[in-house]
């Protein structure tokens, strides 16, 4: 851990998950969320996280209302997807398993809301099971972002199932700078920067080529150390 810090943000949360999901099995994983996210709201309310209640893996509770929050790695390296072995096989396997570990520490995680909602999908499950999305945090940010202006998307029925959680951040500026996503957007917050060429969910939504999947690897990982950055910055020295 960098001293004086309260996270390390290049720990690998599988190292305590004992061989499960760090999602939900990492109690590393679950305090740095607690501490990244335990902050004040755009509107000025701090949204207080608790992880001492029952089933639910963090918890707020406020007149603002009721949030049951769960974690969610956002970067999808494909190195386990049977229908991109023949594109990832290509590189070398040390470079897969730096990619893969790289997107298990703290900078590739998320926190989405964790309730179904009438039985439906989740963000984490419809961000994972969407074919136009492929588990892609720069597609599903897109969906946000089209979600503040009332356009639609690919999860455009799934985020409006939770738009109180979107609430919370008031616009689309206000969800970026809260969840620290700046490396994702332009400087206006009015355009995402996707990690590989994009076409209105119409392109081919993973990598085609070991070009392809080697630019977005690239990208990836960049948006992951430079939002770890942004995490340390964010929080308090322990000196």
């Amino acid at each position: 851990m960098t001293e004086g810090k309260l996270i390390d943000t290049a720990f690998d949360l599988r190292t305590d998950a004992n061989g499960k999901d760090p999602d939900f099995a990492s109690p590393t994983l679950r305090k740095y969320h607690q501490l990244l996210w335990s902050k004040p709201l755009p509107g000025g309310s701090t949204f207080t996280l608790d992880r001492s209640v029952r089933d639910h893996y963090l918890h707020h509770q406020s007149p603002l209302g009721e949030f049951s929050l769960s974690s969610d790695g956002v970067i999808a390296t494909f190195t386990r997807w049977p229908a991109m072995a023949s594109i990832v096989g290509q590189l070398p396997d040390a470079m897969n398993a730096e990619f893969l570990r790289i997107s298990y520490t703290i900078g590739g995680f998320m926190l989405w809301p964790g309730n179904r909602i009438g039985g439906k999908w989740t963000i984490n499950q419809a961000r994972g099971c969407t074919r136009r999305i492929s588990d892609r945090m720069d597609l599903t940010l897109e969906c946000i972002r089209r979600h503040y202006i009332g356009e639609t998307s690919p999860l455009a029925a799934t985020l409006a199932r939770y738009s109180d959680f979107f609430d919370l951040f008031e616009d689309f500026p206000g969800y970026v700078t809260f969840w620290l996503l700046h490396d994702l957007v332009n400087d206006d917050c009015s355009a995402v920067r996707f990690w590989l060429p994009f076409d209105d969910f119409t392109a081919p939504h993973v990598p085609t080529d070991v070009a392809s999947y080697i630019e977005y690897r690239c990208q990836s990982i960049e948006f992951v150390e430079r939002r770890a950055s942004r995490m340390l910055r964010s929080l308090p020295s322990t000196s």
